[in-house]
């Protein structure tokens, strides 16, 4: 096949940028498929919205860091009227307990968390790596990375740190409320949550859109195959992949391998 042209390139780095945790992963998954049938991709990866718009999902994001804020800063007049999916910042807030200077510490760090996806010019110093710390905080470090969550990963027990999962705590991430409303419990001393953490490699098959993944990877599998029937598999998708060739089976094989090894199907 080599050389490779441009636009085959351009698709290939497309599957390599996919990240199946995110909320928008399979409109993604959709796009890599057309791409692939039109021989050219006419959007970029994930994440590269021209400077100055945004997403409506931001917005949840920055109510959230409006309510944690107002938290820490004890003003909790103003939470009843931020709005964060179907909770108000009362019912976020109200995972956290009574407020200490450990728990103002940790909830703000949540804060930078966050802000840094809403703006990247805001850099997030993770807690688990860094651990030059002046003063309290270095107390406040130690206290978030021995608290441990008791969860579940694919079914099995397991454990994570308190300061991992907001190290972790991804507003792109199709259960961003979910693990919000996780990490903040576990700030209120609730270390046994009813669900587990999910994060880019932890949980990635509880996606809602597993399901869905597992029909396109067969239907990729039978397009490397030639094989246009069978059950189990999406007929648009193989019209929208058009006559076999072998770059494109190249590709829709890069594809079907990465929904496979992120999904584990």
């Amino acid at each position: 096949m080599a050389p490779l042209d441009q636009s085959t390139i351009r698709i290939r780095r497309l599957i390599s940028c996919l990240e199946l945790c995110h909320h928008k992963a399979e409109r993604w998954v959709e796009l890599i498929i057309e791409a692939i049938g039109k021989g050219q991709a006419n959007k970029g990866p994930v994440g590269t919205r021209p400077r100055g718009t945004r997403h409506p999902i931001e917005n949840e994001w920055q109510s959230v860091c409006d309510a944690l804020t107002e938290w820490c800063a004890g003003d909790e007049a103003k939470l009843a009227r931020v709005k964060i999916a179907e909770m108000t910042g009362n019912q976020l807030t109200s995972l956290l307990g009574p407020r200490t200077p450990l728990k103002v510490w940790q909830v703000e760090r949540v804060v930078a968390k966050v802000g840094s996806v809403l703006d990247p010019s805001q850099s997030y110093v993770e807690i688990v790596e860094h651990d030059e710390r002046p003063g309290r905080t270095r107390g406040f470090r130690k206290a978030t990375l021995e608290t441990i969550l008791h969860d579940t990963v694919d079914g099995c027990e397991a454990e994570i740190r308190l300061a991992a999962a907001i190290d972790h705590l991804e507003p792109c991430h199709w259960n961003f409320v979910g693990n919000l409303a996780i990490v903040l419990g576990a700030i209120g001393g609730e270390l046994h949550p009813g669900k587990p953490f999910g994060a880019c490699h932890r949980n990635l098959k509880l996606t809602p859109i597993r399901e869905r993944m597992g029909t396109i990877s067969r239907t990729l599998r039978a397009y490397q195959s030639n094989e246009d029937g069978g059950p189990g598999l999406d007929r648009g998708i193989l019209e929208r992949l058009g006559a076999s060739t072998p770059t494109r089976r190249w590709l829709a094989a890069s594809l079907d391998k990465t929904l496979r090894l992120q999904l584990g199907l």
